[in-house]
């Protein structure tokens, strides 16, 4: 399968999701926003992987390129072909499909609890059997966060996930479309990139841990977010 990767930062790459890639043998391609904004043909990809960042989908006047990578979006969507988002990436793909994206109530920041919903409403797979997008997942576990917008869930969509400081951390959209609000796509490199380069966001608030409190708990929770995200992505991939 050909993935292409929509990447906004040098410091939040695909993660773990390289090694998933690169494990199905999957062709690889980039487009590297801050490099050169620029987007392949419709045709020349199978599976759109849209990743974070530090900014907003509502703020086309400060980056320009948003409205060429939305209308990009967009038009892989109308396309039928699978697009995953995660994060900022969640948010494009939510705003795509018609819903409003708004800075959430509270910054969600850190190792926070996820909890799992609507298990029983979910699409089963082609092959008619029980297992669904999120099976093989806990009821609730622990996950990486870094945000401070939210999306409403598309008109059509299933919701996913919720934490305390946010409602809505996921949805699934048919079988085409899924957004992640959460990282467990988050590596070491990853996580020790996104501290270094957003330290001025922890800041003592109610869902912003510290640094010495991430990185603590990183031994803790770090194994089994690569486990999470290979369990989504293959449940995702066969729906």
């Amino acid at each position: 399968m050909r993935v292409h990767f929509i990447q906004h930062v040098l410091f939040e790459n695909p993660g773990s999701l390289l090694d998933w890639a690169g494990d199905q043998k999957h062709e690889i391609t980039f487009t590297r926003i801050f490099e050169i904004p620029a987007f392949p043909s419709v045709d020349e990809i199978d599976m759109l992987v849209v990743m974070g960042g530090p900014m907003s989908v509502y703020e086309e006047e400060k980056y320009s390129w948003l409205k060429d990578e939305k209308s990009f979006i967009r038009s892989i969507i109308e396309s039928g072909k699978k697009v995953l988002g995660i994060c900022l990436g969640s948010q494009l793909v939510a705003e795509a499909l018609g819903a409003k994206v708004y800075p959430n109530k509270e910054k969600e920041i850190g190792w926070w609890r996820v909890r799992k919903l609507a298990v029983e409403t979910l699409p089963k797979l082609k092959t008619g059997n029980e297992f669904r997008v999120t099976n093989g997942i806990p009821e609730e576990f622990t996950s990486f966060h870094w945000h401070g917008d939210t999306f409403d869930i598309p008109d059509g969509a299933t919701h996913l996930f919720s934490t305390r400081a946010c409602n809505n951390q996921g949805f699934l959209y048919g079988t085409q479309i899924a957004a992640l609000q959460f990282h467990p796509e988050i590596t070491e490199e990853l996580l020790d990139a996104m501290v270094e380069n957003g330290r001025n966001e922890l800041v003592a608030k109610s869902f912003v841990q510290s640094e010495q409190v991430i990185k603590s708990k990183a031994s803790v929770y770090l194994p089994v977010q690569r486990q999470y995200m290979k369990t989504f992505i293959k449940n995702f991939q066969d729906l």
